[in-house]
């Protein structure tokens, strides 16, 4: 079981950059594929990135390619999304989610493919 906690989320103005983290417990953090999903308010939770068990695979939702960046430190089990050129419709919650190798990476776009999520960070792009 992984258990992931969020950070780096604030209020930033359009043109400005955060780096969000997402801390997994557990020993086996580098079997995961990680993603990040980000969820504005009555919106539906889409995908922005995901990276593979290595972090030799990235992939990015349309929207945000370009602007974000997707990383991992296994050593750390920590993974980062650095965020720049913000625009205020990257106003969302963002979450970070795990889920197991079972899959074609590129089928990870999708929630169901997680079976761990985080609680949750809120960035606020100001225009």
């Amino acid at each position: 079981q992984v258990q992931l906690v969020e950070s780096g989320g604030g209020l930033v103005q359009a043109g400005g950059s955060l780096r969000l983290s997402c801390a997994a417990s557990g020993r086996t953090f580098s079997s995961y594929i990680i993603g990040w999903f980000r969820q504005a308010p009555g919106k539906e939770r889409n995908f922005v990135a995901s990276i593979s068990r290595g972090g030799g695979k990235t992939s990015y939702a349309d929207s945000v390619k370009g602007r974000f960046t997707i990383s991992r430190d296994n050593a750390k089990n920590t993974v980062y999304l650095q965020i720049d050129s913000l625009k205020p419709e990257d106003t969302a919650v963002y979450y970070c989610a795990a889920g197991g190798n079972f899959y074609s990476f590129n089928s990870y776009t999708v929630a169901g493919r997680y079976d761990y999520w985080g609680q949750g960070t809120q960035v606020t792009v100001s225009s």
